[in-house]
């Protein structure tokens, strides 16, 4: 059976599920929330619950799922693309904060994990294959000449996205569209980066 299609009481999904598993995470932590506190907040009994999810650490996966699955994809498109490298990474970053403001709730989560569940293990691996694909174009566009070269590739990786993953603690819609803060963001970025 396709547990993504079970549904159970008329207007708790696995979708509303998710949301509020998310709310709960991000509002008091994965290990102190419970598949009670997570029934609790929907006003429904653990097993209604159980009827959508088999565990509190399949919800997690799903939460990563939808905001690694984004990221994954828009790495996927700077990878494949024709493009100079300064190009393929200025295009990731913009994309890298639509992600986040389209999903800020499920971004949030996947940057407080930290490791500690198999779930958690599994998050922390594909950020490490996203990060190495991150630090790979900043090295491409340094040796393309796009990028001055007197800054480690991977330190300049992780302070650029340093910047992206600040938005989590201050984004909201009413703080400007999306695509503006993404145009600042790469703006800043390539400020600083680019050669003198």
């Amino acid at each position: 059976m396709d547990n993504s299609r079970r549904r159970g009481r008329p207007g708790h999904d696995q979708g509303a599920v998710l949301a509020a598993a998310v709310r709960l995470f991000n509002t008091h932590g994965y290990d102190a929330t419970s598949m009670f506190d997570i029934a609790e907040s929907l006003g429904i009994t653990k097993s209604t619950l159980y009827h959508h999810v088999s565990s509190k650490e399949q919800l997690l996966t799903m939460a990563v799922d939808r905001a690694l699955g984004a990221l994954e994809e828009a790495a996927q498109a700077a990878i494949k693309s024709d493009e100079p490298a300064v190009v393929r990474l200025r295009n990731l970053i913009r994309r890298s904060v639509l992600v986040l403001a389209d999903r800020l709730e499920f971004v949030t989560l996947l940057l407080r994990v930290r490791g500690n569940t198999v779930a958690e293990q599994q998050a922390v691996a594909r950020r490490r294959t996203f990060d190495r694909i991150v630090t790979d174009l900043v090295r491409q566009a340094q040796a393309e000449g796009g990028l001055r070269a007197d800054v480690d590739p991977a330190t300049a990786a992780r302070l650029i996205f340093g910047m992206v993953n600040s938005l989590v603690g201050w984004y909201r819609p009413d703080k400007g569209s999306p695509d503006s803060i993404a145009d600042a963001v790469a703006d800043l970025a390539f400020g600083g980066l680019q050669r003198r």
